[in-house]
């Protein structure tokens, strides 16, 4: 399976108890086909406290698995699929709606 979410990029979640909201990609797990994205699919994690870390109940970002998630067209803003192309010599990403480069 093709991973074609990257680093940085603004995506939409469109199923999961996150349906609907937009946020950017922190990182991708490429071995489970997962993306963990900033400020959606939110958990509680209780850390104990430390010497740096005062502790108490934080909100992280879980992951969300890749077939859950697709990129958002720059043109349009709503959610598209990626294509692959030739363009001097370099594998370039594009938007399947809009045609243009990611």
């Amino acid at each position: 399976m093709k991973i074609h979410i990257k680093k940085g990029d603004k995506v939409k979640v469109l199923s999961g108890s996150s349906r609907g909201q937009e946020g950017e990609v922190l990182k991708v797990l490429t071995k489970k086909y997962r993306a963990i994205i900033e400020g959606v699919n939110m958990k509680k994690k209780h850390t104990k406290p430390t010497n740096d870390n005062p502790g108490g109940i934080n909100d992280i970002a879980a992951s969300i698995h890749i077939s859950n998630i697709a990129l958002v067209d720059p043109k349009s803003g709503k959610a598209t699929r990626i294509g692959r192309r030739v363009e001097d010599g370099k594998l370039v990403r594009y938007s399947k709606k809009s045609g243009e480069k990611v």
